[in-house]
């Protein structure tokens, strides 16, 4: 990779960048235009009525904002197979299944050439800019790549699934390595957590230059035999340095021409940034490029700014951009009465050059792939749409005792390590605790999204916890609500608890009766 991008000319690709960004308008209008020209054969775009158009306001006025939901009738056509041209010019190749969720399951999105070709652009550009902070010389990369077996939909399209696994192989270089990444960062924490298990192993395995028996796929252990020889020195070395640790600094004392360690760190991820700070101690850490499984938004180009300040500029040409502010939901559209009858108004996003700075906006994407005024929606953490489905599930099993959750909310515990989440329900009445126990593991299975089960099985996530809570316990909550100058009609119980709410946490974790740990994964 390193080789690769070294032999870029990164004042170039900069000096691109910043001439692209100045003419954002018209470039987005191009890059739209593009697009629809590229796609105009596809099924979905025929039965419009753009045309031809290709402007944004004819797109805004022919078509509709949408959902997964409203485009996996036509996904599911691609995935299986359709031979005609569903949502796209050129045939879709590969269908990627995303890390997110849609109604508490993982969804198919379509992925072309053109998008890999995105995804190189994301890379070149942020990496200038990287590379401007903190040069890249001659040397190599220790990337953690997790793999898993590839599936194949009915259609015979290949299936690309999250990461799954890991291995390690650049001890033997150490000090040509330069910097650290993987996809997130729980995958560096969690490569660096089992190092402190298997150091040892390791070290057996570099001075005799065989492979543990620990090691089974055929394939690593015909490759390492190749690399790994008898070096006793390279042993001792490492063995010196590790017995000899107290708190783990591992990264600079394992590599220590390291020069920063590169990931997504943002978001859902935040929560190993400071498992992440401890074993990386001095050696920056850049958060990686802003995007979802339906394609990237934008570069990281201040990387000297820590993750939880990321921010990230939207690279115009890599599709066209709509902004919606989150108080118009696509999903309730706005109403109004025309001759005294209601009628369902479109909400009305802005365009990438009409944000304001300071704002919030909800992100629709026109893409290459065939998706048109998009929402992206969440990325890989867990919304409440999907708490909500899932207590429903779960409450299910209290339902045939007449019984019923009168309240629940939820918090991500990180005071223990690793993190987990916590349920808080109000019953209407006493319940066993054998049926308790099973809500628990019910709730923690019904969670479906895939960066979450993948967390549970490397243990980046604990257990997911169950909290009973006294009756009035949610009326407690109201009453400080209204204690505020809060307006009663106005009243909505908070469903995912942040730290910084810390009255209402109290109020929740001070009236726990029970509480049972999931015994599901």
């Amino acid at each position: 990779m390193l080789e690769n991008m070294a032999i870029l000319d990164v004042e170039k690709v900069i000096r691109d960048f910043e001439a692209m960004t100045k003419d954002a308008e018209n470039v987005q209008r191009e890059t739209l235009k593009l697009i629809l020209e590229e796609n105009e054969c596809a099924d979905y775009l025929q039965n419009l009525g753009l045309n031809g158009r290709t402007d944004p306001e004819s797109v805004k006025v022919c078509v509709l904002l949408v959902t997964h939901k409203d485009l996996e009738p036509y996904i599911q056509r691609v995935a299986d197979g359709a031979f005609p041209l569903i949502l796209t010019g050129k045939p879709i190749t590969t269908i990627s299944l995303s890390s997110g969720t849609t109604e508490g399951k993982p969804k198919f999105v379509p992925f072309n050439d053109e998008l890999m070709e995105t995804t190189s652009q994301i890379c070149r550009t942020s990496f200038a800019f990287r590379n401007r902070k903190f040069p890249i010389e001659n040397g190599k990369a220790l990337q953690f790549i997790y793999s898993s077996k590839q599936t194949k939909t009915e259609g015979g399209l290949l299936e690309l699934q999250p990461p799954m696994s890991f291995a390690i192989c650049r001890l033997l270089v150490r000090e040509e390595i330069q910097m650290v990444s993987s996809t997130f960062a729980h995958s560096i924490v969690l490569a660096f957590q089992t190092f402190e298990q298997v150091w040892e192993e390791l070290c057996a395995d570099i001075r005799e230059g065989v492979l543990s028996s620990r090691v089974t796929f055929p394939s690593v252990r015909s490759t390492m035999a190749e690399l790994l020889k008898p070096n006793p020195e390279l042993a001792d070395l490492i063995e010196k340095r590790c017995s000899g640790l107290v708190n783990w600094y591992l990264i600079p004392e394992l590599f220590p021409n390291v020069k920063y360690i590169y990931g997504i760190m943002t978001g859902y991820m935040e929560h190993y940034l400071k498992k992440l700070r401890h074993y990386a101690r001095d050696v920056p850490l850049i958060s990686a490029d802003y995007g979802a499984s339906e394609g990237w938004i934008g570069a990281n180009i201040n990387p000297t700014l820590p993750p939880e300040s990321a921010t990230y500029a939207v690279l115009p040409n890599i599709g066209y951009f709509e902004f919606l502010p989150p108080q118009e939901n696509i999903e309730e559209h706005m109403q109004d009465k025309v001759n005294g009858s209601f009628i369902a108004v479109e909400p009305k996003p802005v365009s990438l050059t009409e944000v304001k700075v300071g704002k919030e906006y909800e992100v629709f994407i026109t893409s290459f792939a065939g998706l048109y005024r998009y929402r992206l929606g969440d990325v890989v953490k867990n919304t409440e749409k999907d708490l909500q489905l899932t207590v429903e599930e779960a409450a299910k099993l209290i339902a045939g005792e007449k019984l019923e959750v009168v309240d629940f909310s939820s918090h991500a515990d990180v005071s223990t390590d690793p993190g987990h989440y916590v349920i808080f329900w109000e019953i209407s009445g006493e319940v066993s605790d054998g049926v308790l126990q099973e809500c628990c593991n019910c709730l923690d299975r019904s969670f479906v999204d895939a960066g979450y089960v993948i967390s549970h099985k490397v243990n980046t996530i604990g257990p997911l916890e169950l909290r009973v809570l006294r009756k009035g316990t949610f009326q407690k909550i109201l009453e400080h609500y209204l204690g505020l100058r809060g307006v009663l009609s106005q009243f909505k119980t908070p469903r995912c608890v942040g730290p910084t709410n810390n009255k209402v946490l109290e109020i929740l974790c001070d009236n726990v009766a029970k509480n049972y740990f999931s015994t599901a994964f």
